[in-house]
């Protein structure tokens, strides 16, 4: 018998089963309640780890499934120029306001986090993987490497900041009286990539088109002054 869930737990099955399992499970959570600290991503890769360290599975053994699931990621954020090629006109209209607002907010992201890593006494190599932290995770994998960082920590600050806008975003709008949807879904997108943009898709299709856009460019930018402004900086 544990030689069969040995085998169970080191397929391919069970790394994809239990993240389905679960990322459902918290969906249909999220729905009952609407509570933005029950999103299903966060209580899915929470029971996740609780479940791996409980049971000590490896994450390598959890990651022979997984790894197919992170595999869509990239097909995932694409799909994202969908809600922006309905709302196009929108981006005609507000083309100089947009570029300018994502450009100001992803060099904002960069300077801030270098700011913060000097203040708490970061080494050099946590500082340097922590600065593509606003940038949807591909994008933030490759810059972290350019930098000469550690990518899993860059992955780990990268989910922290998308769920931080998950959690966030909405409170901060609420706060401020923002209530542009273009000025709310650029913002979102700009500081918290993929993750922040679920809960833009949320709030209204404008918004989510928005945030989708700034993505991509925020990616860009982040890749050409991310190196100039860790050399300056750091």
């Amino acid at each position: 018998m544990s030689e069969l869930i040995s085998s169970l737990v080191r397929s391919p099955i069970f790394g994809i089963g239990i993240s389905l399992l679960t990322f459902y499970a918290g969906s249909l959570l999220y729905k009952k309640t609407g509570s933005p600290l029950l999103n299903p991503l966060v209580l899915s890769m929470l029971v996740i780890m609780a479940f791996l360290l409980s049971f000590h599975i490896t994450f390598d053994d959890y990651n022979r499934g997984g790894q197919f699931i992170s595999f869509f990621l990239g097909p995932a954020t694409v799909i994202l120029a969908v809600p922006l090629y309905k709302k196009i006109s929108i981006f005609k209209e507000n083309v100089i306001p947009i570029l300018v607002g994502i450009i100001v907010g992803s060099t904002a992201g960069i300077v801030s986090i270098i700011v913060m890593c000097k203040m708490f006494g970061l080494d050099h190599l946590l500082s340097i993987s922590m600065i593509p932290k606003s940038v949807t995770t591909p994008i933030g994998i490759e810059i972290s490497n350019q930098l000469g960082g550690i990518p899993s920590i860059t992955v780990a600050g990268i989910i922290f900041t998308g769920i931080a806008g998950i959690l966030l975003g909405p409170l901060i709008c609420k706060l401020f009286r923002i209530e542009d949807k273009v000025a709310i879904g650029i913002a979102i997108g700009t500081s918290s990539h993929a993750l922040g943009t679920t809960k833009a898709v949320e709030m209204g299709e404008a918004e989510g088109a928005m945030s989708g856009l700034a993505i991509g460019i925020a990616g860009l930018v982040t890749v050409f002054l991310a190196p100039i402004l860790a050399k300056i900086l750091l």
